[in-house]
């Protein structure tokens, strides 16, 4: 199946009383781990397991969890196995719980990865962002290096890879943001890498006629991390908010994981391209003035100025082949003011949204 060949499909209806922000962590999880009637039917359709390289990340979990309720829900004797190096000894926990296989690996170590289980389906979600301005190295080897690896030791099965909008150049608002079709224009060695990701997946998808999905993606929300949470965090602890980044683009990482649920169909040789993000281009400014106000703060102090351009995104083809997102941004912007008023727990990892260098 094509990009192409997917028609328009909307995404279930959520009850009235799902708006109502999430309260705690376990809320929270079954929030963003809750499968739709097009999660299980994608997951009906799946022949194999599914393993999911890079699982303990701060995605990888919730992900992981929808995939396996979506399978359970579709009845499925398929299994969903979580591989990382789980130095977040709670992440392999949630998992273990749920009854999802979690296997401890080192990745870069060639013998661990030919250990591996063979699978018709691998998610790969591994990539290195902050530290590249001290560690260049590192992060040029686990972005390019290991998805060459990954792509050659499961040649066999379909791969979807996860990436980032950090491969296009800063857009004029105006444009609603960078699509599939805008030549990538990375800005500094983080991009860089993530592009060179990009094209060794493509050269081995060529040699090996592997169908992939690379799947762009800026900035998940989660309520523990996000750009709304940098944000709302800011203002409640009354310190100014620069604006020389001054749009950007943001989805509910349950909507997110719905789209990667479903998202094995996509993949085509050579390599399909897809980008995944909110439908708004949310301004930094505006936004800023609406948590303070949903928060009981005073107005925020800004500095900087906004620039011409920004890291935007538009995923207008995502939307239009698989149905709009179930939770607005005006919804994401509520919901974050409210877990930072209840003091929600954080992962502690801020996006850096506002670097315009590309030095992380």
């Amino acid at each position: 199946m094509s990009l192409q060949d997917v028609g328009d499909t909307a995404t279930a209806a959520i009850p009235d009383d799902a708006m109502i922000p999430p309260v705690g962590e376990a809320d929270l999880m079954e929030r963003l781990t809750v499968p739709s009637p097009e999660t299980i039917e994608a997951a009906r359709a799946l022949r194999g397991d599914v393993l999911i390289l890079g699982a303990g990340g701060k995605m990888g979990s919730s992900l992981a969890l929808m995939m396996h309720r979506s399978l359970a829900a579709a009845r499925s004797a398929h299994k969903v196995l979580c591989v990382s190096r789980f130095s977040d000894a709670g992440a392999a926990m949630t998992l273990g719980q749920s009854g999802i296989r979690t296997i401890a690996c080192d990745l870069m170590n060639r013998k661990d990865l030919e250990r591996l289980p063979d699978a018709p389906y691998v998610m790969y979600l591994v990539g290195s962002k902050f530290g590249t301005t001290t560690t260049p190295s590192h992060t040029w080897a686990i972005n390019t290096l290991l998805p060459a690896s990954v792509a050659e030791r499961f040649r066999a099965a379909r791969i979807v890879a996860l990436s980032t909008g950090n491969v296009y150049p800063l857009v004029s608002p105006a444009t609603g943001g960078a699509t599939e079709d805008t030549p990538p224009e990375p800005v500094g060695e983080y991009a860089q890498s993530c592009l060179g990701r990009e094209r060794v997946l493509a050269y081995v998808s060529g040699l090996h006629d592997i169908p992939m999905l690379i799947v762009r993606l800026n900035y998940a929300t989660d309520l523990r991390y996000g750009v709304l949470l940098d944000l709302a965090q800011r203002i409640a602890g009354r310190d100014p908010v620069s604006v020389g980044m001054g749009f950007f683009n943001t989805i509910w990482q349950g909507d997110a994981n719905r789209v990667l649920c479903r998202a094995f169909g996509l993949c085509a040789s050579p390599p399909a391209i897809l980008n995944l993000t909110g439908p708004d281009t949310v301004s930094v400014r505006s936004v800023s003035y609406r948590l303070a106000s949903a928060l009981g703060a005073p107005e925020p102090a800004f500095y900087g100025q906004e620039q011409a351009t920004a890291l935007i995104s538009n995923a207008q083809r995502c939307w239009s082949m698989l149905g709009g997102p179930s939770v607005s941004t005006d919804t994401l912007i509520e919901w974050t003011a409210a877990w930072v008023r209840n003091a929600g727990a954080t992962l502690g990892r801020p996006t850096h949204f506002e670097v315009r260098d590309g030095k992380f």
